[in-house]
């Protein structure tokens, strides 16, 4: 355990952001799967509105700094790619 003053606040700031990015990396998860749910369904119209949900999510979360932006660009590109094998 740290004993200097500031030592114990970043431990303690370091905890807040840490919760934060997993909460914003799970509601990413979630947009992906709903997308994915929506092809496995083959539900075209539904696919189309969870991929711009999708693709809105994670381009907030690269905003934030929580994926790198080519990390995001393959999530985006490979979400696309699966929801046109509907078309």
């Amino acid at each position: 355990m740290a004993n200097i003053k500031s030592a114990k606040k970043r431990i303690l700031v370091i905890a807040t952001k840490t919760a934060r990015n997993r909460a914003i990396k799970s509601a990413v998860k979630t947009q992906i799967k709903k997308v994915r749910f929506a092809v496995e369904a083959n539900d075209q119209a539904a696919a189309k509105v969870a991929l711009v949900n999708a693709v809105k999510a994670i381009d907030k979360a690269t905003a934030k700094g929580i994926f790198h932006k080519n990390a995001a660009a393959r999530k985006k590109s490979s979400l696309t790619r699966l929801v046109n094998t509907l078309a």
